[in-house]
């Protein structure tokens, strides 16, 4: 299997992960912090697994600029997230 198409097999899992996972956990976490709300254990344990997963891919998606955008807004929405959540931790 040449790395293109493991290349093409590894996204094609990504995105139907960030479809039906990620993505859907990280707009109910916009929404709590959104709120005014904290994040609690699980919340942080999802985020830093995100962080985790996202070093890992980096040469990945270095190699298909085609997925750059999504990653970027993705990377955004998490940071905003993370900030968010800093803000409401200290007025807690």
């Amino acid at each position: 299997m040449n790395e293109l198409s493991k290349d093409a097999g590894v996204l094609a899992v990504l995105l139907q992960r960030l479809e039906k996972e990620r993505l859907p956990i990280a707009l109910t976490l916009k929404e709590k912090v959104d709120s005014g709300e904290t994040l609690g254990d699980s919340d942080l344990a999802f985020l830093e697994k995100v962080l985790s997963d996202t070093n890992r891919i980096k040469p990945l998606i270095k190699r298909h600029p085609e997925h750059h955008s999504l990653a970027a807004k993705m990377i955004s929405l998490y940071s905003e997230i993370t900030k968010k959540a800093v803000e409401n931790e200290k007025r807690a």
